[in-house]
């Protein structure tokens, strides 16, 4: 003799069994609609300019490529010349050993350290100086005071 079952248990079943049907249906109406589409209906094509389409590219208007104008590897970098640039110290701190220079024609402030300044720099000194990147902006090196 078999279970008992609840009537809760029962609606339950009918609910799983009817849910499962329903899902069966919806994927076969899915391959069904699926399947209408060809291989050729699913290609797209990519032309000169980047843009997809889904015409083929016309073979007859194809641009010829000089080979040696192709750059493998990346082009060496040109050194470029440093033209000194010209400031007043606005700061200098001689106890911590830094301090900051401010370009004459611009507003733009540049870090600098003792080791790339001559010891006898102080504030409101003119100053030849060149830039490089450091790890928190441009720093002022190869420090000069301007005659």
């Amino acid at each position: 003799m078999g279970k008992a079952i609840s009537c809760n248990k029962r609606e339950l079943e009918k609910r799983k069994t009817s849910k499962r049907l329903e899902k069966q249906k919806r994927k076969e109406t899915r391959k069904a609609n699926a399947g209408s589409g060809s291989f050729e209906d699913m290609i797209a094509y990519v032309d000169e300019n980047g843009v997809i389409t889904s015409t083929p590219p016309d073979s007859s208007v194809k641009e010829e490529v000089d080979v040696e104008s192709i750059e493998i590897s990346i082009p060496k970098k040109v050194e470029e010349e440093f033209k000194a640039l010209m400031g007043n110290v606005e700061y200098f701190n001689s106890d911590k050993g830094f301090g900051f220079i401010k370009k004459i024609d611009g507003e733009e402030k540049y870090f600098f350290h003792i080791s790339n300044a001559p010891a006898s720099i102080k504030k409101g000194n003119k100053v030849t100086f060149e830039l490089e990147r450091g790890k928190e902006g441009m720093n002022a090196i190869n420090i000069t005071l301007a005659k």
